[in-house]
């Protein structure tokens, strides 16, 4: 076979190497053109064009005439400042899978990069790279990817703990509810399940979500009620015991919430509408400006802010708009639970 009958497929976007260099120079030293050599070697003309350009010296011979030539070490050491100069390459490379996975997640469906990451090692969902979350954020930061942004972050955190303390406060408000402080240790430490937390979260207009968070699993219950009322909140108790009936009182065994009016008629919460005379759940009221002893309800509270922010007119929310937050967020994967969700962890 000739050097110009040849099967060999020219070669794209790949680096010229070493010992291809050499054999460049090596054409060259026989007289071959550079249209000759890519055919050889199954490169472009235009590659071996410019490497000659870039590696080509002036040589001196023996009668002392100075002679522009090709040497493969000097283009060689061209070809390694280069690298060296343009920094390190991204480590995400030309996965394009996953970067496009990542930004559907963040950008569509709203995930955190911690959780996109570990979603990805919990269903083992393979890709060509692994990256960190920490990566994620750098390169969200370095504008990356083409279709997410700082803005498609729920929060950045700046890696500071808030310290928390308890307080002695009573709430005048609610002298006669039953403080957190009675609350059985086996409900603090979330061992014992089927515990509740229970705040609303208002917008423009009158109506406003309550929203219900299990303690041991983050199960959310979301409901839109009318007004930000006592009996608006009796009436969504009511229709969960009925559609629970005898089940309802071990599924809520209990209800941490806050001091807010329309908390306060505690008799009428633990009330059963089914069985008269009997409770049918356990109040607690957590101090004033503690917050954090609720502190699951208001995370739930801070992924509700994503579909509902501030402002938003909760009365134009159908049905269906709440049922699918309600679902975003017991499908959501949660680092505490190892990425699992927390239907999966009530289901458990």
């Amino acid at each position: 076979m000739g050097q110009t009958q040849n099967s060999t497929r020219i070669r794209k976007w790949k680096q010229l190497s070493e010992r291809e260099r050499y054999k460049i120079e090596d054409l060259l030293q026989v007289g071959l053109t550079p249209l000759g050599i890519s055919k050889q070697m199954g490169r472009d003309r235009r590659t071996i064009e410019r490497e000659i350009t870039r590696g080509s010296v002036m040589q001196r011979d023996t009668q002392w005439r100075d002679k522009l030539r090709y040497c493969a070490d000097a283009g060689q050491r061209v070809h390694d400042e280069r690298v060296n100069n343009k920094g390190r390459p991204l480590k995400i490379g030309h996965d394009h899978k996953l970067a496009a996975y990542i930004e559907q997640k963040i950008g569509t469906e709203r995930y955190s990069p911690d959780a996109v990451i570990g979603e990805i090692k919990a269903k083992d969902i393979r890709f060509y790279t692994q990256i960190c979350t920490k990566t994620v954020y750098n390169y969200i930061d370095k504008n990356v990817f083409l279709n997410i942004t700082n803005k498609d972050l729920p929060v950045k955190k700046d890696g500071k703990n808030r310290r928390y303390r308890k307080t002695g406060t009573v709430a005048l408000n609610n002298l006669k509810g039953r403080s957190i402080e009675e609350r059985p240790e086996s409900v603090e430490s979330r061992e014992d399940p089927k515990h509740w937390e229970m705040d609303c979260v208002i917008g423009k207009g009158k109506a406003c979500l309550l929203v219900m968070t299990e303690r041991t699993s983050r199960k959310e219950l979301i409901f839109k009620l009318k007004a930000k009322k006592q009996e608006h909140v009796i009436t969504v108790l009511d229709q969960l015991e009925k559609r629970y009936k005898v089940r309802f009182r071990d599924m809520f065994k209990s209800i941490t919430m806050d001091n807010g009016c329309e908390f306060l008629n505690q008799a009428a919460l633990e009330a059963s509408c089914l069985r008269v005379g009997q409770k049918r759940t356990t109040c607690y009221y957590a101090h004033p400006y503690s917050a954090w002893e609720r502190g699951s309800n208001e995370v739930a509270n801070k992924l509700i802010r994503r579909f509902v922010p501030k402002g938003t007119n909760i009365n134009s929310l159908t049905k269906t708009d709440i049922k699918r937050i309600e679902q975003w967020m017991n499908n959501y994967p949660r680092r505490i639970f190892g990425y699992r969700t927390a239907d999966q962890i009530f289901a458990a």
